[in-house]
């Protein structure tokens, strides 16, 4: 089990990870949006993670394999997108329930990684036949880059793994950057491992709260270089799982990688939910004419977060009508929801895009 000491630079790295988050917490954007974000995440997160993977699909293709009918036939490349994003939808359902890691979770993703794929590719690995070896052989030399640990180990080690997420106290970055090493390392299925991995990394981040609601793509960065991602999971080892990667010495080599990425990906994530908020911002204050953008201001200026149009309109010295034809245009345009009671409604309520975005929107009024 890789051991981790938590040196100044992971300490620094965590941080800035943490202050990242935090500065999200303070961009809100309408629901339509972050649908709109959280997809396009998801569709550029396959095509990444089975780019490392060797998967020769441009971006375009895999998109259009992403939203091609599911009756349609696939080839091999388009299988494995697609199943890596219908895996990011399950597992998007698993968090709702915030359903724990376990054997059976994993075994799950897997079969979705592997769908289409032969049976004995789904599931842990078995014996080899006599006198063959089960390694990730080099594809030029043919020569053997990584032996796991024997199959008949599996079981064990995927045990220990399940009980360190499950009792540790370790910060959920560090605890992320263990499973996405341990399940890659122990190769517990005879294909697949890889992308499980990195699925099941990023299941343990959303289940912590370090998922940046969604948006943006942890799997881009590792794509970047595989050779670096690749390298980094190896810390210049041997070939043979017993001859330190059960334990590997200098495990801050993997874990200041992983938080590396995490950082630029987290950074990232930010200036685009920034970006977004104000484009949507823009585009839904064009469609306000002076009166309604006045209201807006009025509104959010006076911190009524809760309303009727009557009490409204006696404030303003314009009638009941005028207020709720105002109100109307507001509600269509994310700024306001309207408090329903027997099909009538009763009440406007502020939106937390108008209450979060209340600066930028006032500022933009005036």
């Amino acid at each position: 089990m890789i051991k981790v000491t938590l040196t100044n630079d992971i300490l620094k790295k965590i941080s800035a990870i943490d202050e990242n988050r935090f500065s999200l917490k303070t961009i809100e954007l309408p629901q339509i949006t972050k649908n709109r974000l959280r997809k396009n995440s998801k569709k550029k997160s396959s095509y990444a993670s089975n780019k490392i993977e060797g998967n020769p699909l441009t971006e375009a293709q895999a998109n259009e394999a992403m939203e091609r009918d599911a009756h349609k036939h696939f080839l091999k490349p388009e299988q494995e997108v697609r199943n890596y994003f219908l895996a990011l939808n399950f597992l998007e359902e698993k968090l709702k329930t915030k359903e724990a890691f376990s054997k059976e979770l994993l075994l799950e993703v897997q079969a979705m990684v592997e769908k289409g794929a032969s049976k004995e590719k789904i599931g842990l690995r078995g014996e080899m036949p006599p006198g063959v070896l089960f390694a990730v052989y080099d594809s030029e030399s043919g020569k053997p880059e990584y032996i796991p640990p024997e199959y008949g180990d599996v079981p064990k080690l995927l045990d220990e793994l399940i009980e360190y997420v499950n009792t540790t106290d370790d910060h959920p970055l560090i605890i992320a950057a263990v499973v996405h090493y341990q399940l890659v390392t122990i190769h517990p299925f005879e294909d697949g491992n890889g992308r499980t991995a990195r699925l099941i990394s990023g299941y343990i981040l959303d289940f912590y709260g370090y998922g940046f609601n969604g948006i943006g793509s942890l799997e881009e960065y590792f794509a970047y270089d595989p050779d670096e991602y690749y390298a980094s999971l190896q810390m210049g080892l041997p070939a043979l799982y017993y001859s330190g990667r059960d334990n590997p010495p200098n495990s801050e080599i993997w874990i200041n990688y992983f938080l590396r990425m995490m950082e630029l990906y987290s950074k990232k994530v930010c200036e685009l939910s920034e970006a977004s908020t104000d484009d949507e911002l823009e585009g839904s204050l064009s469609h306000l004419n002076t009166k309604e953008k006045d209201l807006l201001a009025y509104l959010l200026n006076n911190r009524m977060f809760e309303f009727t149009p009557i009490e409204v309109s006696k404030k303003l010295g314009v009638t009941n009508k005028t207020i709720i034809n105002r109100c109307a245009k507001l509600t269509i345009n994310g700024f306001l929801i309207p408090n329903i009671v027997k099909e009538r409604i009763r009440t406007y309520s502020l939106s937390e895009f108008a209450i979060n975005n209340k600066k930028r929107i006032v500022s933009k009024i005036r």
